[in-house]
């Protein structure tokens, strides 16, 4: 893929106004307004958002108007017009159907012609990065203030969301405190995000697959993880791009956003996406190296379940979220953190819901799955695509499968199994999906939980909850909030010593 760039920088100016144009989009808050779309992103003439707007952008010397929908507090929209943008924010159905704007004359000594910037978006972009460096600014002379009441040890991951090395403090630690981001999204304010992205170095790739390369980076000495997506995957960063951005997702069993950006590299366009950087790896990976006590099965498990419960749920209020679906639920989409609690990554397919406006968003991904995780439903197509329940059902199946690759490799009475994929002795190394549905639906086998669990109170409860994530009727799995609260009640239930004969 290789985005032009009057293009790219279009798209992301929209991104930055939280535009969204061409799909119904959900308000986190309030009703949704119908609002005329006339730009190059629309599919028709009617988007639908919180808020309408028109933009008007001198391009190669022509002035263009973009009419469309926003999706969040629109910050920029109070910004004042300049002699290439000016930008209308209004909250009414159809209020931007007949607004016309101009821009800022152009003063008489400024010179014309061959100092004209030969870029589309060229002037805005750098009025945009001077309100980022403003905001730097503003974020240095808080980091002093913080550094001299000493609140940088107050504070927990779920603030801080790089931690910082014992002898200094985190820079992205306090760039990612809640009073420097825009309230819209979970991590920095959007302007911030670009400058972050180009002072990023790639220092090894640690992990690649269909979907691109993850590397471990360096911003201004920390560790971050940036995921390259392959150019067949644009959609996946499209998607996480805009969740990250329009949803509240901080929570610590959440991969934290960092930033999106989009980069010329090679005279081509990469996808980046800029997050914490866990050195343990997905579970996928720690599984293979690390066998487990039951109580640290347990946290590994009770964390991912916690992750899971926060998607599944909508939060409502200024601060809340829609309920949102994985789609891909993995051991390898699971990521292990210092503390040794997990993450949920990767929501390139995610769905979300939200009750108010009852709108389902399915995104625009073509990719699928992971075959050997997915539903029975899902591999025999009888899966309701129009019931956001649905959708919640499989990543449940998924979690159980997860479940199992956990318990695994746990040591009980001295032994352990080593790590395979869920249906390994089933399907081939990389099984089609017939021979998942042959497995799954037709022959209705699960993976086989080992009998040593049962000698263990915990596990043997980990054992019944896999059996109820498995249950061929969808609607009668458990929910990720009974997951979380059965998994928190073992947790903190007394182990029993064994009984001596």
């Amino acid at each position: 893929m290789a985005l032009g760039a009057p293009r790219r920088d279009l798209l992301m100016l929209l991104m930055a106004l939280g535009l969204t144009p061409g799909d119904p989009v959900r308000s986190s808050g309030g009703s949704l307004v119908n609002c005329t779309c006339k730009s190059p992103e629309c599919r028709g003439p009617i988007c639908q958002g919180a808020w309408c707007t028109v933009v008007l952008v001198q391009e190669e010397g022509v002035s263009r108007e973009h009419r469309s929908c926003g999706t969040r507090d629109p910050e920029l929209c109070r910004g004042r017009p300049t002699e290439f943008f000016n930008h209308y924010c209004c909250y009414k159905s159809f209020c931007n159907q007949n607004v016309s704007l101009t821009l800022k004359a152009t003063p008489s000594e400024q010179p014309s012609g061959d100092g004209q910037l030969p870029l589309v978006l060229g002037p805005v972009l750098a009025l945009l990065a001077l309100i980022a460096l403003g905001a730097l600014a503003l974020w240095h002379i808080r980091r002093r203030r913080r550094k001299n009441r000493g609140l940088h040890s107050q504070l927990g991951e779920s603030s801080i969301i790089l931690k910082a090395s014992e002898q200094r403090d985190s820079m992205l630690g306090d760039l990612l405190d809640s009073d420097c981001t825009t309230g819209s999204g979970s991590g920095l304010p959007f302007l911030v995000q670009r400058t972050v992205a180009r002072q990023v170095a790639l220092m090894e790739c640690v992990g690649k697959g269909r979907y691109g390369e993850v590397w471990r980076g360096l911003w201004h000495g920390e560790s971050v993880a940036v995921k390259i997506f392959s150019s067949r995957d644009e959609q996946s960063w499209f998607r996480e791009t805009e969740i990250y951005n329009t949803v509240l997702l901080r929570h610590d069993n959440i991969l934290g956003f960092i930033a999106s950006d989009m980069t010329s590299r090679n005279s081509s366009t990469q996808l980046w996406l800029i997050t914490h950087y866990h050195e343990h790896g997905s579970l996928y990976d720690f599984l293979q190296r690390q066998t487990l006590e039951p109580q640290l099965a347990l946290q590994l498990a009770v964390s991912a379940a916690c992750g899971l419960a926060h998607l599944h749920v909508e939060i409502f209020g200024t601060q809340g979220k829609p309920a949102i679906a994985h789609r891909d639920l993995k051991s390898r989409n699971v990521l292990v953190k210092s503390n040794l609690q997990c993450c949920i990554a990767d929501l390139g397919l995610a769905v979300m819901h939200s009750q108010s406006s009852d709108y389902l968003d399915i995104g625009n991904n073509p990719r699928v799955g992971t075959k050997r995780y997915m539903a029975p439903e899902v591999l025999d197509e009888q899966i309701r695509t129009d019931c956001f329940e649905s959708y919640k059902w499989t990543d449940i199946w998924a979690f159980g499968l997860v479940l199992w690759e956990i318990t695994r490799r746990v040591i009980v009475n001295g032994i352990v199994e080593d790590y395979r994929p869920p249906f390994y002795d089933a399907v081939p190394n990389d099984p089609s999906f017939e021979d998942m549905k042959k497995v799954v639906c037709v022959d209705q086998q699960t993976p086989v939980i080992p009998n040593r669990l049962a000698a263990d109170p915990v596990l043997s409860g980990l054992a019944q909850m896999m059996r109820e994530c498995w249950y061929p009727n969808p609607s009668a799995r458990l929910t990720a909030l009974r997951i979380k609260k059965t998994l928190q009640k073992l947790s903190s239930s007394p182990r029993k010593p064994k009984a001596t004969h």
